[in-house]
């Protein structure tokens, strides 16, 4: 069957380890998606505010899945938006709060909301994913809604805080599901809100079958996503689980792997041929 829909991951995968990407060649490539009538979705842990920015001439018409799959939109159309409880978003800080070594970020439709207390250093360092970004005296007054929360701490720390955080949650019907991102980020998400999730809704609005689906990405948050699509791709800087499950490999982002990909479809090359 022919590609219909192309979903890529950002960090680790569309972009190279500067965060960026080759624009111009890409421009070209989408010029020639959309003349075939292949959607392009960005499906990524960033907050859908900064994934804009990476798009500033498409963004009104390409779809995002993002925050791991919490926010969707189409063509600025928002087509799915989680939400946690007030009472759920009070106990998951609660067991954050026995984690000192780690940086909390509260997530929201309307923005990201990070302690008073959090230091200059990580709040740069945070400013790569979230472009609305604001700091309160207190996380457990916020009027918004939340669908995510998302936990950085130094690289060696993420095994040891995802058996720990499997075990408080699930203790409490499993009210958020962590996965890691890459980098030292961890993301609490609402269980079956992941970015298979928000893919096959807009395969749902399009009419598009899995079979009919490329999806490229390099870590844990891209798993069910790449299970998901007939055609997936890890990075070849891809974390060992990715590319288990991946029935394709490429290139690492910072050889233009994802874009690789893009140029194979569109000259029919193995496996599209």
């Amino acid at each position: 069957m022919a590609v219909k829909m192309i979903a890529v991951d950002m960090d680790g995968t569309f972009l190279d380890d500067n965060k960026q990407y080759n624009a111009q060649r890409f421009a070209r490539q989408y010029a020639l998606l959309k003349e075939k009538g292949i959607r392009f979705v960005v499906a990524s842990g960033n907050q859908y505010y900064q994934l804009l920015r990476y798009f500033p001439d498409i963004k009104d018409e390409i779809a995002f899945v993002a925050e791991n799959g919490a926010w969707v939109s189409d063509s600025n159309e928002e087509i799915f938006c989680g939400e946690l409880a007030q009472e759920r978003v009070h106990q998951i800080l609660d067991i954050l709060a026995k984690e000192p070594d780690i940086s909390t970020v509260v997530c929201g439709r309307n923005g990201a909301y990070v302690h008073t207390s959090m230091s200059d250093e990580v709040i740069a360092m945070l400013a790569n994913h979230y472009h609305r970004l604001e700091k309160r005296d207190n996380l457990y007054d916020i009027d918004d809604t939340i669908f995510k929360f998302s936990l950085n701490l130094a690289h060696e720390g993420v095994d040891a805080l995802m058996e720990r955080l499997h075990a408080e949650l699930g203790a409490i019907e499993n009210i958020m599901h962590p996965v890691s991102s890459g980098f030292g980020f961890v993301d609490l998400i609402i269980p079956g809100c992941h970015k298979a999730h928000g893919i096959a809704l807009l395969q749902e609005k399009w009419g598009i079958d899995d079979c009919e689906v490329v999806a490229v990405g390099d870590s844990a948050n891209d798993i069910e996503m790449l299970r998901q699509a007939c055609y997936s791709f890890s990075m070849a800087n891809a974390a060992a689980p990715v590319s288990a499950v991946s029935r394709y490999r490429t290139e690492s982002n910072n050889d233009e792997g994802a874009l690789n990909v893009i140029a194979r479809i569109l000259a029919r090359e193995v496996p599209f041929g």
